[in-house]
């Protein structure tokens, strides 16, 4: 491949993801109204689902990228919309601890495999060694990103 082919398909790759970008938050409103959330509460509802253990109020302040105080209001909301509980830590009962409610975890994955469909096809002709770097590089991307923003270097 040419370096000039490269640099076209790089930028394209940039374009691309700037749109998918815009795209996401608006098709998160029907999905959000249906569980009876503001969009932005459920992309944060992701976050605290994907840890596999229970979370710190504080620990939902990092993973979203909000205040404590404002993670504090997010996990009021997702209480009283039924998604997760709060719970004393059984190892430190002074430590508040944040879980999801299984059943309502599961609709909101059914919701969402209903409105995306099985978009595994899509990497049927990449080796798993050429999924695993996009997985990790995305990830990682992502994380780089947000924190140079939060640092003011973005």
């Amino acid at each position: 491949m040419s370096q000039n082919e490269r640099s076209r398909l790089l930028d394209e790759l940039s374009a691309v993801s700037r749109r998918y970008a815009a795209a996401y938050a608006p098709s998160h409103r029907a999905p959000a109204d249906r569980l009876g959330l503001h969009p932005t509460d459920l992309r944060c509802l992701n976050l605290p689902a994907l840890e596999r253990e229970p979370v710190t109020p504080g620990r939902v302040a990092e993973l979203t990228g909000l205040t404590t105080g404002s993670a504090t209001r997010l996990v009021d909301r997702l209480e009283k919309a039924g998604h997760v509980v709060r719970e004393r830590d059984a190892a430190d009962r002074r430590r508040v601890l944040v879980a999801t409610v299984p059943e309502r975890t599961a609709e909101f994955g059914r919701m969402w495999e209903r409105l995306g469909g099985d978009w595994t096809p899509l990497f049927d002709d990449l080796e798993d060694t050429e999924l695993a770097v996009i997985v990790r590089r995305t990830v990682e991307s992502g994380a780089e990103q947000a924190v140079r923003l939060r640092e003011g270097r973005g």
